[in-house]
């Protein structure tokens, strides 16, 4: 049977939303799977609001275009506002409750809480939340783990932040605890 998972990351510009989507599609392209990555964002890269769009299949890609997400990882309310609707029905959202004071309205798709500005505060950097909500992500949907995303980072963010790994490191498996 093929398997294909569609997400969307969303949230403020700043929080590394398009980082995170990059290294979730990185990571599958690691471990040969077929992916897409399509960042979209406001006029503003930081405050305004960023999502993108991520496949990674073992089959072949018709669109990069989400229309039902298998998981939607939301880091701020008017991202949870905004694409609620779009996961299919049994899906699941996972809510950075730290900025994120409603809960899922849905009764049909599976919705986690994860304090992950907290948690990547006590890992030593508030901005490894992204880090810290792709640990418990790659928990919810095991064809990641943990080395995969870590082994994405430094092609993502290149040697210039190797320096950050171990941090990154941290906030992974901080937020893999979570779940």
């Amino acid at each position: 049977m093929a398997f294909t998972e569609e997400v969307i990351f969303a949230g403020f510009g700043g929080q590394g939303v398009l980082s995170m989507g990059r290294m979730v599609a990185y990571a599958g392209m690691l471990k040969g799977m077929n992916v897409s990555w399509l960042p979209s964002y406001g006029p503003e890269m930081r405050g305004g609001t960023a999502n993108c769009n991520v496949i990674v299949s073992d089959g072949l890609i018709g669109s990069p275009v989400v229309a039902d997400a298998d998981t939607l990882i939301v880091m701020n309310r008017p991202s949870l506002d905004k694409f609620e609707s779009w996961v299919r029905p049994g899906g699941k959202i996972l809510v950075n409750s730290s900025l994120i004071d409603i809960k899922v309205t849905r009764d049909d798709v599976e919705a986690f809480y994860y304090p992950v500005n907290e948690v990547a505060a006590e890992c030593g950097n508030l901005k490894a939340a992204n880090m810290v909500m792709l640990g418990a992500y790659i928990k919810h949907r095991s064809f990641l783990e943990e080395n995969d995303l870590l082994g994405a980072f430094l092609k993502v963010f290149g040697e210039a932040k190797k320096n950050l790994l171990p941090l990154n490191e941290k906030a992974v498996a901080a937020g893999a605890t979570l779940v």
